[in-house]
């Protein structure tokens, strides 16, 4: 912390140490810079970047379709596979379509969810409970169970 100087001593000074003088708040009163070396200074912004890149992860979601008339081995097959989703830890989004006669009847698709979230609810949590999204679409969200 050197304090206020004119712009003509910061940059004899930055030229002494044989570094380079960095404005880092043009906007404020009076403007801040700093004295240093400015190719390490961006080396090390890269490495930092590149380590919260790899310690962030992306979470993916995955859609599973159902139908109001599944039966009850396809409905276990889209469970286990559900799980395999979330044990990978990816979001699952659970979808029904519902077509023709069947947007009459939502309480069959509602049903169904409710049997799916059973079959998979050792390893899921509902993040957004099942919805009529519009007339033909039911959506539920699902998560992986915290550890």
């Amino acid at each position: 912390m050197i304090g206020i100087v004119p712009i003509a001593e910061a940059q004899r000074r930055a030229d002494d140490g044989n570094m380079d003088l960095v404005l880092f708040s043009p906007t404020a009163k009076p403007p801040v810079c700093k004295i240093l070396n400015y190719s390490k200074y961006r080396y090390d912004q890269i490495r930092k970047d590149k380590e919260d890149r790899k310690k962030s992860s992306v979470i993916k979601v995955k859609e599973v379709q159902l139908s109001q008339t599944i039966d009850i081995g396809d409905i276990k097959i889209k469970a286990k596979r559900t799980v395999e989703f979330l044990e990978e830890g990816c979001k699952v989004k659970v979808v029904i379509r519902m077509r023709g006669r069947q947007k009459a009847h939502p309480e069959i698709s509602m049903d169904v969810m409710k049997r799916f979230y059973e079959m998979v609810s050792e390893v899921a949590v509902k993040e957004k409970e099942p919805v009529q999204e519009g007339a033909a679409v039911i959506i539920m969200m699902l998560a992986p169970q915290k550890k």
